[in-house]
């Protein structure tokens, strides 16, 4: 039963106030959410890194107009039934239908003829689009593919506007798809944990307030170019948003429900849990969002996006948890839990017994868990970030992948996506001739007025282009050896610059490359700074920093094997191990808060072993709780059929669940009650507690 808080009005009041709030942001601002596509973008092109050199080049390209073109790769086959052969009827047809596209909607410039492979069973032309189509870009295409037809022949369609249709159609699901599935995933494992109809809900509810309130700040700041957003960033920002709000809930309802059970009075439980909570919460919060902040220390593009935009959404996550949530806990006080009841943390069930365990054998348990993790950690070497090959970009048949694969099988693996040389127009031959000379180059040409082999050069401000088309497809290892080469012999040149798609990967696994080496201690320190202001304490954040880091190199180690093994992809993407380290290091760090800031406050009061017992029993079902739904909502990011959201949906959600079960569960409180008052140095409960421990081993031997 309510105390007498209940009947007095007043006490009502902020808390309607407050739900009435989030009841109007979530019904103004949740379409947000579904906005949000307007003004995202997947030009990839726009993500690259600001200075390299395949940048530079494109800046050069646009001078030749050829910058705002995406080209898109016309491939025709002979019938099985045929004779295998292309005929010279067929070449021409073929050649007149590309000649008919110039000037219909969405087309840029002339297309070229149609090319025979010298296998002569394939042809090949090359028709520049619009690259502002946007939304019509796969009406366009399926124009083309129509206007394209040739008897006898199959045509099929490849090159970069090919695949950009198909990352349009893969994220064509994020604001309906894996919404959808995130949110069903949280509310059944929260039904299953609570055993309770409404609370589920009120937590489901204030996770879809969080998200439309940063999608609609979001929307806002890319609207007016302050960020970007792609439909890897828009699907993150969704995921990270739910998890993050969940998890900030299941800790604050979990000090309700304990305190409502004690008091008997929603109110004096409803204050006692977000003063409880509110710090260890604030505390996960910043570290996520600053840990993600470090992200605009990038010089890619698309990481400096994620940073801002995934701050916004954990700060938004925590609002709701620390406002909305405990308002409508006051609000239907009990009635939130039914038909299950309050109840206090109890020392019984299996958190009794893995403390007990603990208590026991400290030394044997972290042993014994940490040197696991590092046997995994040492597989981490193996995961290969050079880039996710066009054949592996899709978990699912995508047309512009097997289109490519066609072209591959009749052209030289670079036809359609060659290497562009910028060189002065007075060096152009001697460019040009260098170019065909490099191993790996097929065939170097000068692009012409007429788009004619022989004819008059292009020139723009006294430069030129130079094409170089690569014997191995450009999205692979041997292509971007093939750049290193060029650059090697003709970087040497003043004003000769090597570009391109496959110069693009090149630079852009590089620069992920240093991004990873600069952000990586950043982010650690981050990390160490917050959990010494929260724990004020040395030993133990340090302590913290190295175990959630021997999970993310275990974590990794797995991932290398199961991506090789078990899901068959060759490399991962670049931005993997950065993604990977930023999301499960920091996400890492928050059930560690969670877990010490609880052991820290009972330290205070029962001493350094029974604080780390007691802090273990009581956050335990909830902590994992917040881990399982963690790693359900990443693993929601699979519905996206992208090799780079399967590898980082698998890397947190694994991560997640073996900081949860193993390095929060085990490892830490292990550590920690070996270490004794030791863990709060040089802090004054460490020393006031120093002869409590001491008699403490006197009495139990480990």
């Amino acid at each position: 039963m309510d105390g007498p808080e209940t009947r007095r009005p007043i006490r009502w009041l902020v808390p309607s106030v407050l739900v009435l709030v989030w009841l109007a942001v979530g019904g103004g601002l949740g379409p947000f959410a579904g906005k949000l596509t307007e003004v995202s973008t997947n030009d990839q092109a726009a993500f690259l890194p600001a200075s390299a050199e395949s940048t530079r080049v494109l800046e050069v390209q646009e001078r030749f107009r050829q910058g705002e073109a995406q080209p898109l790769i016309v491939v025709w086959t002979a019938d099985a039934g045929g004779t295998g052969n292309v005929t010279p009827e067929q070449t021409a047809a073929a050649t007149g239908v590309l000649a008919s596209l110039r000037g219909t909607a969405g087309v840029v410039g002339t297309p070229t003829p149609a090319i025979p492979s010298d296998d002569g069973r394939a042809l090949q032309g090359v028709v520049q689009l619009d690259p502002d189509l946007g939304d019509s870009l796969a009406e366009v295409l399926e124009r083309i593919g129509s206007a394209v037809a040739v008897d006898g022949l199959r045509a099929q369609l490849a090159g970069p506007a090919a695949t950009r249709a198909d990352l349009s159609d893969a994220f064509a699901g994020i604001d309906g798809l894996l919404l959808g599935v995130a949110l069903v995933t949280v509310l059944l494992i929260l039904l299953a944990v609570y055993r309770s109809v409404l609370l589920p809900l009120v937590i489901i509810i204030g996770a879809v307030f969080a998200l439309g309130l940063a999608c609609a700040v979001v929307y806002f700041l890319a609207e007016r170019d302050i960020v970007r957003v792609d439909g890897q960033v828009q699907g993150i920002l969704f995921i990270l948003v739910i998890g993050a709000a969940t998890d900030y809930a299941l800790l604050l309802t979990a000090r309700f429900r304990e305190e409502l059970a004690t008091t008997g009075d929603r109110f004096a439980a409803g204050r006692v849990a977000l003063r409880r909570s509110f710090e260890p919460i604030v505390a996960s919060a910043a570290t996520v969002a600053l840990g993600l902040l470090a992200l605009l220390l990038s010089s890619l593009t698309n990481n400096r996006a994620l940073g801002p935009v995934g701050a916004i959404g954990i700060a938004c996550a925590a609002l709701s948890a620390l406002t909305f949530l405990p308002a409508a806990l006051v609000l239907l006080g009990r009635a939130a839990l039914w038909p299950a009841k309050p109840h206090p943390a109890a020392g019984r069930g299996i958190w009794g017994r893995v403390a007990a365990l603990i208590d026991r054998h400290p030394r044997r348990i972290w042993i014994a868990t940490a040197l696991p993790l590092a046997a995994l950690a040492f597989f981490a070497p193996q995961l290969n970030p050079a880039g996710v090959p066009l054949d592996e970009t899709f978990v699912n048949d995508a047309p512009s992948v097997a289109a490519q694969t066609t072209l591959s099988e009749h052209f030289p693996g670079g036809s359609g996506q060659p290497a562009v040389i910028v060189a002065p127009a007075g060096r152009a031959a001697a460019v040009e001739e260098a170019a065909r000379g490099v191993e790996g180059v097929s065939e170097a040409a000068v692009v012409t007025r007429s788009g004619r082999p022989g004819d008059e050069p292009r020139v723009a401000d006294g430069l030129v282009l130079v094409e170089a088309t690569l014997r191995d497809a450009p999205d692979g290892d041997a292509a971007q050896d093939t750049v290193k080469r060029l650059r090697a012999v003709l970087d040497a040149e003043d004003g000769v610059m090597v570009g391109g798609y496959s110069a693009q990967r090149y630079d852009t696994t590089e620069t992920a490359k240093s991004d990873t080496l600069l952000i990586v201690p950043v982010v650690l320190a981050i990390i160490l700074l917050v959990l010494i202001a929260l724990l004020r304490s040395l030993t133990t954040p340090l302590l913290l920093v190295v175990t959630v880091a021997l999970n993310f190199l275990a974590t990794i180690g797995v991932s290398a094997l199961v991506f090789t093994h078990v899901f068959g992809f060759t490399g991962s993407d670049a931005s993997v191990p950065l993604y990977g380290f930023v999301f499960l290091v920091a996400l890492g760090v928050d059930y560690n808060i969670f877990l010490m800031s609880r052991v820290r406050e009972e330290t205070v009061h029962h001493g350094a072993r029974q604080g780390v017992l007691r802090g273990l029993v009581t956050t335990g079902g909830v902590i994992t709780s917040a881990g399982v739904v963690l790693a359900a909502t990443f693993a929601a990011l699979v519905v996206i059929p992208l090799a780079f959201l399967v590898q980082i949906a698998f890397i947190v959600a694994f991560g997640v669940l073996l900081d949860t079960l193993v390095v929060r569960s085990l490892l830490v409180p292990a550590l920690v009650r070996e270490l004794g008052p030791r863990a709060w140095w040089p802090s004054r409960l460490g020393r006031s507690g120093a002869r409590e421990e001491s008699r403490e081993l006197t009495a139990t031997p480990r």
